[in-house]
């Protein structure tokens, strides 16, 4: 598909009671309003497409910056071409949609994370700490210490930090404290000692997670590692071509 074609669709998929929801959501204008269902199948159907992408950001469309996020090359992007795509952006929806599809899968992800949370600017640090939590999910490489630093961080500025910013801290307060088990003492201990967090989420019916509550939560959905049952000894008098007992668990497998 090309530009037009694209433009054409969102348009064409877009409705009055999406523009509404969003816009309660922080989305910002113009938007068309499409769906995450048929965002997910435009998707599907373009996959890859860079040129395309930096055509459809440049349009600053929330509905075109979407699309364009998720069929972006992270691979393409220069430290500065990732500044000119944050900068600017005002919609919470559209900041945490950069840094999963691109800020989080960039080489240098770990330095904007750095650099971005340091900032007191309510949009760059909301994408600084919204990429903390996604690398503290999604890269083993990096050091525990990394994020010990995060939680100091969150533990001494979370109640000052802009609103958006400071949602964002206590998601990753979250995501750090289900890294790992040392992390997740340490992160219930800043969680402890940071209390209940305010976030205005406008209208809209979206609440603030409890941090401990969240990571004790996280924690307990981990099934422990069970040892394999040994298998019983072979009985003498089993009958020729007897069917094997069932395994434990194996009816209960999902196919």
């Amino acid at each position: 598909m090309d530009f037009t074609e694209v433009m054409g669709e969102l348009e064409r998929l877009g409705t009055e009671q999406n523009r509404k929801v969003y816009r309660r959501h922080g989305a910002t204008d113009p938007l068309f309003g499409v769906s995450f269902a048929h965002m997910n199948a435009l998707t599907k159907r373009i996959k890859r497409d860079h040129e395309l992408a930096e055509a459809l950001w440049a349009t600053g469309n929330s509905d075109a910056r979407s699309l364009a996020a998720a069929i972006a090359d992270p691979g393409r992007f220069t430290r500065e071409r990732l500044e000119a795509w944050l900068d600017g952006l005002r919609s919470p929806l559209l900041i945490d949609l950069f840094v999963k599809h691109i800020a989080l899968k960039t080489p240098f992800a770990r330095d904007a994370m750095e650099r971005w949370t340091a900032s007191d600017d309510e949009w760059i640090g909301r994408a600084g700490w919204t990429l903390a939590g996604a690398l503290a999910a999604e890269d083993p490489s990096l050091p525990d210490s990394v994020f010990e630093e995060r939680l100091s961080a969150i533990e001494a500025s979370i109640h000052r930090a802009k609103n958006r910013a400071r949602e964002a801290m206590n998601s990753a307060l979250i995501c750090i404290g289900a890294r790992s088990e040392p992390l997740r003492g340490k992160a219930l201990t800043a969680a402890r000692r940071v209390g209940r967090v305010e976030v205005d989420h406008g209208e809209t019916a979206c609440k603030t997670p409890d941090a401990i509550a969240q990571i004790q939560k996280l924690w307990a959905a981990r099934k422990p590692a069970v040892a394999p049952a040994a298998k019983p000894a072979r009985s003498a008098a089993a009958s020729p071509g007897k069917a094997p007992a069932a395994k434990p668990g194996k009816a209960a497998r999902r196919g």
